[in-house]
């Protein structure tokens, strides 16, 4: 019995320590901390001199941005009048043409032997009419025989300006000055009738069609000085509208807006992209110094001054114009903010 109580005291005892070693970390030596509330400040103190901006409303007629296509009033495309190979293209796309320029010949070898034979035709018709004048004037022909030559010579004659009108057609000429674009045929290919070999436009008479929401039309009408962005080369530069075509599109519920370019800059392309700002109804909107907002990735935020402390809030905001933008949702009118951030720490 002794000998089992020996080895029995010193487990006792090193379990009786480890529950006093728990009992101290547990705190139970130790005075408690009744539970409540700590106090906390959010945000950091404003700093003294800070610039502060109360966020007001203000009643802004905002531009809406409609997309179109900038094209010129005068694109010309030339073809060809005759049938006939190609003999030669003296322009490419991109050369910049003067009036009556020789663009292309065609191959006229052809027509000029038409016009040998109308032109001896026409010789031999104008010898039988002066012959049968002076026959005529020697009474030795009828009135019948004087106008039969008469209508002979008049056929040759139109015949041998036809075929001089056919020989004009063999150089295809710049209606105007232009620009070249889209050349279709080589030299050496077959130019059928009506096929078309190129086509110039007038860079001096340059447009943006724009299909504008039906919605935003009675605010445009023929004559109206409008703004146009020009995205190549970039540029904003006033337009007068010239037409608003008065179909609807069914599908997209607009109206195409022709609008003229004034005092376009050298290098405006057709085809180039373009926009026509549309004036919208006045609203009242929240607009703060761009440099008021900051970025963290994807998030927008500005610094709100509320009892003494700056407190970052999330914001969305819109674009405005003249170095402010609009706040879409996050802020509210009275508030007050800093017009720059605080530095981060």
């Amino acid at each position: 019995m002794k000998t089992a109580l020996k080895n029995l005291w010193k487990p006792a005892i090193g379990v009786a320590g480890l529950a006093a070693l728990i009992a101290y970390t547990g705190g139970a030596c130790q005075a408690k901390v009744k539970p409540g509330r700590v106090a906390y400040e959010p945000g950091v103190t404003l700093p003294p001199n800070a610039a502060t901006l109360t966020v007001k409303a203000e009643s802004v007629a905002p531009r809406i941005e409609v997309v179109g296509t900038v094209t010129s009033e005068r694109i010309i495309n030339l073809s060809a009048r005759l049938g006939a190979y190609v003999q030669a293209m003296n322009v490419s796309a991109g050369s910049v043409v003067k009036k009556d320029q020789v663009l292309a010949t065609l191959d006229d070898r052809e027509i000029r032997e038409q016009l040998l034979g109308a032109e001896g035709q026409l010789k031999q018709a104008e010898k039988e009419l002066q012959r049968a004048r002076d026959l005529f004037r020697e009474k030795a022909t009828t009135e019948q025989m004087v106008t039969a030559a008469e209508s002979a010579y008049t056929g040759a004659k139109s015949q041998a300006d036809r075929v001089r009108v056919m020989l004009s057609y063999a150089q295809i000429t710049a209606p105007l000055d232009s620009i070249v674009t889209d050349r279709r045929l080589e030299a050496g290919d077959l130019a059928n009738p009506g096929q078309v070999l190129m086509s110039v436009y007038d860079p001096t008479r340059m447009r943006l069609d724009a299909p504008v929401p039906v919605r935003l039309i009675e605010r445009l009408a023929v004559g109206q000085e409008v703004a146009v962005q020009l995205e190549r080369p970039a540029a904003r530069l006033p337009g007068r509208i010239t037409e608003i075509v008065s179909e609807v599109d069914p599908q997209s519920r607009t109206q195409t807006v022709k609008v003229r370019l004034e005092d376009a800059p050298a290098g405006v392309l057709p085809g180039a992209f373009g926009r026509l700002l549309v004036g919208d109804a006045p609203r009242p909107a929240l607009l703060i110094p761009a440099g008021a907002v900051t970025t963290s990735g994807q998030l927008e935020l500005v610094s709100v001054v509320s009892d003494g402390r700056v407190i970052q809030r999330l914001v969305k905001t819109g674009p405005a114009g003249d170095g402010r933008v609009e706040v879409l949702a996050g802020l509210a009118a009275g508030e007050v903010i800093l017009v720059q951030p605080l530095p981060e720490n």
